[in-house]
């Protein structure tokens, strides 16, 4: 029974074809492509895929691009279901004020970063951070309570609006460095420097809240780009929204 998990950004549709709707499966195929090029799935990146049996997915970008995504899969005999965030799922509860108004990719991400870490025996406070056009922080308590976010602009929305705020900044990207010296640098360590401090700052309260140390996971398209300037611990796991769509499969297959 092939799945195919779909993580539908605000830039890039991530998918992952797995042997079966399970944790742990054998992955057999996966790729990205651009919101733009979307059209060009059926005929290119999905058209030698065996046709799956189940399809599950989250989006962020909104109804006329999940429509667009929906065609290209019209070649298969299959209906995709789509994730929205709830009051609880997969072990996880939503601390949400609107627990439906939470972004899906979230959710998703912190049901795959908390299962993780109870498959190895942990349990503690989890902090789960985001790094992609925007980036979200959230703090996940030692029960698996989603506790709250934060949401902040990545790197690029970062320079683009110092670029249209202030003159003489359009200059190439730069080096994290810790004391810049050149304009370049000072914008690219200035953006980092702005991310790094909000993860700190949220890993401070949720060690103060829970009395522990919180694990720090670290996905999203910019995340290699953000660990290694982090002097809080995190672990980097591209594969944290397909970890929560398998989570949420496989339990929902169990209870069908």
């Amino acid at each position: 029974m092939t799945f195919l998990a779909l993580d539908v950004g605000n830039t890039r549709l991530k998918w992952a074809l797995y042997e079966a709707p399970r944790v742990g499966a054998p992955l057999l195929a996966s790729g990205a492509q651009f919101l733009e090029n979307i059209e060009s799935l059926q005929d290119g990146d999905w058209h030698d895929l065996p046709a799956p049996h189940k399809v599950l997915g989250c989006v962020v970008a909104g109804d006329a691009v999940k429509r667009r995504v929906e065609e290209q899969m019209e070649m298969w005999d299959v209906v995709p279901q789509w994730v929205v965030s709830s009051s609880a799922e997969a072990g996880l509860s939503n601390g949400y004020d609107h627990p439906a108004r939470l972004g899906s990719d979230r959710w998703v991400a912190m049901i795959g970063a908390r299962q993780r870490m109870l498959a190895r025996g942990l349990q503690r406070p989890c902090v789960v951070v985001m790094v992609g056009t925007a980036v979200t922080v959230e703090a996940i308590d030692t029960e698996g309570r989603f506790l709250g976010g934060i949401i902040l602009p990545g790197h690029g929305i970062m320079l683009r609006a110092l670029e249209s705020g202030t003159a003489g900044l359009h200059v190439p990207t730069g080096e994290v460095c810790d004391f810049p010296t050149n304009t370049s640098d000072a914008l690219t360590s200035g953006g980092t420097f702005a991310i790094a401090g909000a993860v700190e700052r949220m890993v401070d309260n949720l060690r103060r809240h829970c009395g522990e140390e919180p694990v720090c996971f670290m996905t999203g398209g910019a995340g290699w780009k953000m660990a290694p300037s982090m002097s809080t611990p995190v672990e980097l796991v591209e594969s944290l929204i397909f970890d929560g769509l398998l989570e949420i499969a496989d339990r929902r297959l169990a209870m069908a």
